[in-house]
This record gives C-alpha cells, sequence and structure tokens, in this order.
C-alpha cells in the first residue's frame, strides 16, 4: 500500500513525499492515520535532526516519519495480535516506548525513530514493539481528535501524578499532588497549561482546593477562563483564580497572599523561563513541590533555587517529560466518558501544512495545531472560519458548528470537514 508522509532527512530538511510501504509481517499491524496534533517537540526533532536523542544518525539515507500525537483506524491486523486488535477500531498510540531494542534505543519512538510509522502520514505499519510494550491503545470515544490528543493530555496527568510530598521524620514519599492543597500553574494559558487545567478541575480521586492560573497576556488569560471558568471548577469543589502577574507590583507577595500567606504546595512551571522557575520557588509552601514541566530547548539553562529552604522547609523539585502508558489510558478513559480536549485546539489543517506549520511552530500563535492527514487545507485559525467562509460553503459550515460549540473544535466539525474536504480547493 502507497502512503503519503512527512519525513525527516536532516535538520529543517521536512519532506513530503508518497511512497510503498511494506507487506506487513505477522507480528506487525496496518493502520490509517486520520489526525495528528503538532507538538513543540517535533519542531524540535525537525531543528536538531540526527543528533536529537529520539531520531536515529542515519535519516539522511532512511528518513523517519514525524508526528508522534495521533489517531486513527486499524486496517490490517498481522497473524500474532488477531486476538486482541481488530480491523475498523480506532485507536491511539503511547510513543514513549522505553524499547530497548529500537532505531535508538530506550528512547525509540513512533514519530521520531521509525521509518513507517508516525502521525503525518496516511498510512502507516505499527511494529510489534508498540504492541509487545502495551502502546497501541483502544479509543472508544467520540470522533478521533481526541484519541490525537490523549498524548499531550498524558503529559500533564503524568507530572501531578509524579509529584511528591513527605511527613517530616519518614523518608516515605507519598506520591501525588497535595489532597485539599494550593496548586499554581504559572505561565499557564498555552496548549499544555490549559489541558492542566482541564485535568485537575475534573479529576475525580484528587482536587486541591485552590488552582492559580498565571499569565502576563490578559487575553490568553481571558481565553482560558472563558474555557474552563471559575464556575465550572466551583461545581467541582475548586476555586479557580486566573492573574495576571505582569500587572502585579510583587507578584510573589501578591501571589502567596492568594494562599493566606502559606504559599503553594504543588506549583507547575509551564514556561522554560529564569524569572518564572524563580517565581515557582519563591511561592513554594513547607514540603512544597515544584514541578519543572516546560522542557528547555538549551542544554545548559538554569535557574537559581533557594537551598536554605531546601534544607529547612523541605521543599523540592520534579521534573516529568511525557507520560507513561498508564497515563494515556487514563487520559482515555476520561475521554470516553465525556472530558472534552477541544480547548487546546486553535488551528486546523491538512498534510499539506505540517511542514511550513512544524519548521515555524514557535512563530504562530494560539494553541495546539491539529492536522487531519487525508485532506489537503492550508493551517487554518478556527477564529478565521467564518471571514473565510465568505468565499467558501465548507468555511461558512464549519464556523456555524464551532459556534454551537463555544467556537471550539469539535466532532461534528470534524465529521464534516473530512466529509467535505474535497471543496476547499
Amino acid at each position: 500500500m502507497k502512503t503519503k508522509a512527512v519525513r525527516l532527512y536532516g535538520k529543517n530538511d521536512l519532506r513530503l513525499e508518497e511512497f510503498e510501504l511494506p507487506q506487513i509481517k505477522e507480528d506487525e499491524i496496518l493502520a490509517k492515520v486520520v489526525c495528528d496534533s503538532i507538538c513543540m517537540s517535533s519542531y524540535k526533532a525537525s531543528h536538531e535532526a540526527d543528533i536529537h536523542k529520539r531520531v536515529p544518525r542515519d535519516i539522511a539515507q532512511n528518513p523517519v516519519i514525524i508526528g508522534h500525537e495521533f489517531a486513527g483506524e486499524i486496517v490490517e491486523v498481522g497473524a500474532k495480535w488477531k486476538e486482541k486488535f481488530t480491523p475498523g477500531a480506532k485507536f491511539s498510540i503511547q510513543p514513549a516506548l522505553n524499547y530497548e531494542k529500537g532505531p535508538v534505543g530506550v528512547l525509540s519512538a513512533p514519530g521520531y525513530s521509525y521509518r513507517y510509522i508516525g502521525g503525518d502520514a496516511t498510512y502507516v505499519v505499527i511494529p510489534n514493539e508498540v504492541m509487545e510494550q502495551g502502546c497501541l491503545l483502544n479509543y472508544t470515544g467520540k470522533g478521533f481528535y481526541p484519541g490525537a490528543l490523549s498524548e499531550p493530555l498524558s503529559c500533564v496527568i503524568g507530572a501531578m501524578h509524579a509529584n511528591y510530598h513527605i511527613t517530616p521524620g519518614s523518608y516515605v514519599h507519598q506520591m501525588e499532588i497535595a489532597e485539599g492543597g494550593c496548586m499554581a500553574i504559572l505561565a499557564g494559558v498555552g496548549p499544555m497549561g490549559l489541558a492542566a487545567i482541564n485535568y485537575a478541575i475534573h479529576r475525580k480521586d484528587r482536587k486541591p482546593r485552590l488552582i492559580v492560573v498565571t499569565d502576563i497576556d490578559q487575553s490568553r488569560l481571558d481565553r482560558a477562563a472563558s474555557l474552563y471558568s471559575p464556575e465550572e471548577a466551583a461545581k467541582n469543589g475548586i476555586e479557580l483564580k486566573y492573574v495576571n502577574t505582569g500587572a502585579m507590583a510583587d507578584p510573589t507577595a501578591e501571589l502567596k497572599a492568594l494562599t493566606g500567606g502559606k504559599g503553594y504546595n504543588d506549583v507547575f512551571v509551564f514556561a522554560p523561563v529564569v524569572p518564572v522557575v524563580e517565581q515557582a520557588d519563591a511561592i513554594l509552601a513547607f514540603d512544597g513541590c515544584l514541578n519543572f514541566f516546560a522542557g528547555p530547548a538549551k542544554t545548559d539553562f538554569k535557574a537559581p533555587f533557594n537551598f536554605y529552604n531546601v534544607h529547612y522547609a523541605y521543599t523540592h523539585v520534579v521534573g516529568t517529560s511525557g507520560g507513561n502508558t498508564a497515563d494515556m489510558i487514563e487520559a482515555l478513559e476520561m475521554m470516553s466518558a465525556g472530558l472534552d480536549p477541544a480547548g487546546l485546539v486553535t488551528h486546523v489543517g491538512g498534510l499539506n501544512a505540517v511542514i511550513d506549520t512544524t519548521l515555524n511552530l514557535p512563530n504562530i500563535p494560539g494553541g495546539k495545531k491539529l492536522i487531519y492527514t487525508h485532506i489537503e487545507m492550508p493551517l487554518t485559525p478556527i477564529v478565521n472560519f467564518g471571514k473565510l467562509g465568505e468565499k467558501n460553503p465548507v468555511y461558512a459550515e464549519l464556523d456555524k458548528i464551532c459556534a454551537r460549540h463555544k467556537g471550539l473544535w469539535n466532532t461534528e466539525a470534524e465529521e464534516y470537514l473530512l466529509a467535505h474536504a474535497a471543496q476547499l480547493a
């Protein structure tokens, strides 16, 4: 079967090509990709290329398919997996395999390391190690884009599970955010911050009593508040505040004041910016846990940390990079039960838009860029559908559909787009 895919050959060298997939082996699965969400990690991989830890060194001769946040349908199942997987079933993939025999060892991942599997493709061959590691996951919810966004949601799920607290005099770490505690999400209204807010206010098993979300862009804060409102959080027993620290005379003092002066049990840093890290450290409560979520591009990134408080106030820091398979299963289960990650998505496009979008991702404002791999469509902000609809009825209808869903992408819009994309040309 032929596939069309975006492949990485070297630094900033991405190519959209059509080529033949090999016949699947008895331990492999052929699958149709429906959509992929472009991640900043793909930007980093495309710029670093063969020096990236997940990318093989021989990509100039054996290019890899990019994209690791994807969902689709199983087409054909090799004999080894026929008892577990069925053609026509919807799937998502946990890309972090931790598989020691992969193309680049323990860091091998679809979307970085493989010639025949990645999210920015029409069809892919899922290798045996994905199934062996339990990383091919069933998705039973509506539509496809929630399955694609389960990977980024799993990253924030993993971050919250990775936080820990202690009891003085005991050496046992109590994993998880503090029940009934105070949480701060700093620089938290980008795509991943929105995912963290969505998860934190809707999970059932553990809740903070206060969540404070900060940024210095009021328009972004206002959008976040319209998506995940304080009123919605209150229904789940959580006080949610959106705060513009750029408008504060003394952000540290004013943020701590929101906790009654005690500080925050759990602080998540969503931007690799030194002043944000310093602020996070300064607002920690006794036994406060700072989670450095944002992945810096610079290998020598450093920020001061108050070690007096480490010694006497038991403050500590953790870092997470991605979620594990259990986190992704949790994400899929929550979305199958109705959790909608649509608030992350601000742009929609076709496979033809992948290269420019990936290479220029930091310069494109907004949230997640969602790609439907079987269509041609320029990367288009959802807010522009109405204007474009003056000349094209498909955009006009998409605008109407999204307007019925608070201006957000949704499964109805997805279904309409996939049925009428040919009329966009």
